[in-house]
């Protein structure tokens, strides 16, 4: 009974996902304003709003780190950015894929586009060049990550689900190495001068 309850909410995003209508909103805006709603309706706790707070703001973040690691790999001026962009872009896609699966699961909306904001970064990342680019993108991935590792952190120990706990604390270590190769990236990068 409990899960058909979260299920129907779900399935109505999904319809209203595919409306006209749904294309000119923000989609991550959107996910939280579906979240608000269906945790309301249902009656549910601060802690599991929290968890579907932590399941969109990681959904969004992943999408734009999927999107900026492609732009990487076409764009960097120098080897050791590409190859960054390269090995992190297929992790954070199966990290998308698995967070995508999760929030399905528990009837979570989560965004499936870019929302505006991440639209900007992206367009302002796209739009620098060569070596200032590189030298953003390494910025924005470690900023990122450091801001991931803290919410995943937080959430593998405090997370009201357990399942959306076991997430947080499965992908922690691989955020953990990101933010470590993208920081002997920058190094490398500095060095290179």
């Amino acid at each position: 009974m409990n899960s058909a309850r979260f299920l129907l909410p779900f399935s109505l995003l999904t319809f209203a996902a595919c409306s006209s209508d749904a294309t000119k909103k923000d989609p991550v805006a959107e996910a939280r304003f579906q979240n608000e709603k269906r945790i309301g309706d249902a009656d549910i706790t601060k802690k599991q709003q929290r968890d579907a707070d932590f399941m969109v703001e990681a959904a969004s973040d992943g999408l734009l780190e999927v999107e900026l690691n492609k732009l990487a790999q076409q764009k960097a001026a120098t080897p050791v950015v590409r190859e960054l962009g390269q090995q992190l872009a297929a992790a954070h896609a199966d990290m998308s894929r698995a967070l995508t699966t999760l929030a399905e699961q528990k009837g979570i909306a989560v965004p499936a586009a870019l929302g505006s904001q991440q639209q900007q970064s992206y367009q302002d990342m796209a739009g620098l060049p060569g070596t200032e680019f590189d030298k953003k993108y390494l910025e924005t991935i470690i900023d990122g990550h450091a801001n991931a590792v803290d919410n995943f952190d937080g959430m593998s120990e405090d997370a009201y689900d357990g399942d959306i706990r076991g997430f947080a604390a499965k992908y922690l270590p691989t955020l953990k190495d990101h933010l470590d190769l993208a920081k002997k990236a920058q190094d490398q990068l500095a060095d290179a001068k």
